[in-house]
């Protein structure tokens, strides 16, 4: 509640989580500085080449936020790279066909195109590295998802139905009290008229 009404003060979207979007807005209130031109949550520095342009694909919010969680790995001794970000409905679909009507060992994922928050630039996947090597299956990805939570980020490890640990999403201020679903429906309804998915 405290961080809510810290955000509400600062104009930015309120979600009660203490994220880059607010850190910065507080460094700007307090300090009134720019880092090397730009606002605060826009100067985190890029990361890996390969994560880069993943996070390219996503929408410009959601970007700074997933360099910090790199970053914020990073400083914990856990080599992560940002492997997937937007997905056209069509490539969701084609993940969706694996292990239905493409043989596979199992199924993908149990969201078709347009059902996914990868569809609107506000997803990405994590892999965990031990020097060039992904390892798809690591403790690390717990720790991982608990850095991306303090961030303000919804992980997919702590989802009941298909737990994806590698999975991280930022989900709008407008989406707070929405079940997926609902929120998904309006991801929809937006991205065909061309509303901005975080006004």
């Amino acid at each position: 509640e405290m961080i809510a009404e810290v955000q509400q003060e600062l104009g930015i979207d309120v979600d009660g989580k203490a994220g880059p979007q607010t850190w910065g807005a507080l460094y700007e209130r307090l300090v009134k500085k720019e880092i090397n031109g730009l606002k605060p949550a826009e100067a985190i520095a890029p990361v890996d080449s390969r994560s880069e342009k993943v996070i390219a694909t996503l929408l410009p919010e959601a970007q700074p936020i997933a360099r910090a969680l790199v970053q914020k790995a990073s400083v914990l001794g856990i080599a992560i790279k940002i492997i997937s970000g937007l997905r056209t409905y069509a490539e969701q679909d084609a993940l969706y066909a694996k292990g239905r009507t493409i043989p596979t060992e199992s199924i993908v994922t149990n969201a078709r195109g347009g059902y996914s928050n990868h569809n609107f630039g506000i997803a990405f996947d994590v892999g965990v590295f031990e020097g060039n090597k992904y390892l798809p299956d690591s403790p690390k990805y717990k720790a991982v998802g608990m850095l991306g939570k303090d961030l303000g980020l919804e992980w997919g490890g702590d989802w009941k139905t298909i737990v994806d640990q590698p999975h991280f999403q930022l989900r709008p201020a407008w989406a707070t009290k929405l079940t997926e679903k609902q929120m998904l429906a309006e991801l929809r309804s937006r991205k065909d008229i061309g509303e901005p998915i975080y006004a």
